[in-house]
This record gives C-alpha cells, sequence and structure tokens, in this order.
C-alpha cells in the first residue's frame, strides 16, 4: 500500500519520512518496551540464543570481508559489504513481523538480536569502514551516540529493567503504550514501502548489490538455523526465531555509517533496496519454511 501511495503520489517524501520518524522514535519503542517487560526476564533473553546468533553473524561477516578483499576492495569497502550482509533491519521490520508470525515471545528473540547486530556487528563493520584513521574519529563518535541513544535499543533496556524488578507497569500507562506501540506495524510498513517506490539501483552497482542481497537474505538465515540447532542445540522455536530474524534485509543505518567513511556507500545503497524489495519473497518464504 505504501509502494502503491508513493507511486500514485499520493504520499510525497516528506509524509514517508513523517511516518517513518514516528514509527521509529514512538510507536516501535513502545511496542518494544511493553512486550519485554510484560514477559519474565529469563523468558526473553537466552545466552545459547545470543552467542549462536551472534556467531552465525560473525562467520557471515568474515566470509563477505574475506571474498571482498579478494576481489579487489578495499579494507573500508569490504568492511561496509560485510556490515550491510549482517546487520538487518530489525528495529523497523522486527517488531510487526516477529509479532506476527511468533507472537508476545518474539520479544526476546527480537531484543538478542538487535544486542548481537547493533552492538557488535555494526560496531565492529564501523572499525573496519573507518580504517583506523584519525579522521573518523567524528564519525566514531556518531556512530557510538547513534547506538546507544537507538530508540528501539533504549525501549529494550528499559522493558529489560521493568521486568526484572517483577513490576506490573500501571494500567493507564500500559493502555497508552499499546495504542501507540499498535501504529508500529502499519506506519513502519507503510513507509518502507513508500520508500522503495521513490528510489531505484544503478545498473553498475547491481551485481555488487546481488551478491550482498544472497549473503543476507539466504546465507545469514542458513548459517544462524544451522549454529542454532545443531551447535548451540536451543528450542525449535529459538531456531525458527533466529532464521527468521536473520532474513530480515539490510539495515539503512549501515548507508549512513558507510557513507560517514566514504566507504563504498553507493553499493551499500544499492543492497539495501535490492534485499528489502526481494525480502518481500523471500521473508514470507523463510516464515512458511521454519513452521512447517
Amino acid at each position: 500500500l505504501g509502494w502503491a501511495a508513493a507511486r500514485a503520489r499520493l504520499a510525497s517524501a516528506g509524509v514517508l519520512d513523517a511516518l517513518g520518524a514516528f514509527a521509529l522514535r514512538f510507536a516501535l519503542p513502545a511496542l518494544v518496551f511493553r512486550l519485554i517487560a510484560a514477559q519474565p526476564l529469563g523468558g526473553s533473553f537466552h545466552p545459547s540464543f545470543y552467542g549462536g546468533y551472534l556467531a552465525g553473524g560473525a562467520l557471515i561477516f568474515a566470509v563477505v570481508f574475506g571474498l571482498s578483499r579478494l576481489l579487489g576492495g578495499t579494507g573500508a569497502a569490504a568492511g561496509a559489504h560485510a556490515t550491510a550482509s549482517t546487520v538487518g533491519n530489525l528495529g523497523f521490520l522486527g517488531p510487526p513481523l516477529m509479532l506476527a508470525f511468533l507472537g508476545e515471545r518474539g520479544a526476546g528473540p527480537l531484543a538478542m538480536a538487535i544486542l548481537a547486530e547493533i552492538m557488535v556487528l555494526l560496531s565492529v563493520g564501523a572499525v573496519f569502514m573507518g580504517g583506523w584513521r584519525s579522521t573518523g574519529a567524528g564519525a566514531g563518535w556518531v556512530v557510538l551516540r547513534a547506538t546507544v541513544l537507538n530508540p528501539v535499543l533504549v525501549a529494550i533496556v528499559l522493558g529489560a529493567a521493568v521486568a526484572a524488578t517483577g513490576v506490573a507497569t500501571p494500567v493507564p500507562l500500559d493502555r497508552f503504550l499499546g495504542l501507540l506501540g499498535g501504529a508500529a506495524a502499519p506506519t513502519a510498513l507503510f513507509a518502507l514501502g513508500g520508500a522503495l517506490a521513490l528510489r531505484h539501483i544503478d545498473r553498475a552497482t547491481a551485481l555488487s548489490a546481488a551478491a550482498i542481497t544472497v549473503a543476507k537474505l539466504v546465507a545469514y538465515p542458513v548459517v544462524v538455523g544451522f549454529v542454532l540447532a545443531h551447535l548451540a542445540r536451543v528450542e525449535p522455536f529459538w531456531v525458527q526465531a533466529g532464521v527468521l530474524l536473520a532474513a530480515l534485509p539490510s539495515a539503512g543505518n549501515v548507508y549512513v555509517v558507510a557513507q560517514r567513511y566514504a566507504a563504498d556507500a553507493d553499493r551499500v545503497s544499492a543492497a539495501i533496496v535490492l534485499s528489502t524489495t526481494v525480502s518481500v519473497v523471500t521473508v514470507p518464504v523463510a516464515a512458511w519454511l521454519i513452521t512447517q
């Protein structure tokens, strides 16, 4: 619907930006906080799942980085490609999709996936993109600040704190958060669809974008599923959650970091657009496969 509205010029870029900002800064944090705060802390956080999910992401990161370097890419470009292959659009797409496919219990895996990808893989990727140059200090501070002040990440921390205390959220506040969080899925997905209609992929970067897309949408969920099922040996629910989270398309904040460091930002942008477009098909397929 968002794509059709943008193509028909019923929703301008300004409207889509406003919807996206509302979803990211208000609706999604309210949804995530409410889901995590309402569950026992032990049921939301699973050390073996976190370790297995992070290990799968680290393996894909290393493989993509190495291949990019072998094909002649610079260290900064290889870091950008590896980050785009392992950091998914969890904050924007994660809550509505996890809620739809796995219910409220999906808040725990989502929180740990965000901690693994945003706090670890994105940070490591930023180091490679910056190349440890002194000129990257300013951008490094921007990355650190954006990570610490990420609204969804803050909601995870606050929700976990409330869950740890065992104190129930006051009824008026819970109803308010429920009303606000209920707007997360329609606004986030509408804004994303509209954004896709306004962006195009340059043919010169299509091959690189396609390779990153395959790594993100196919290799990453397969590796995460294998690690969680056969090495970490977690319960089927956690395997399903890990595969679905890993199957999400590349995150837009990777482009922001790549642009800051001049680390092949054009190809990263193309990979984000392509992976998001292709995920319209692959994410439902992944969800169908894991629920069989």
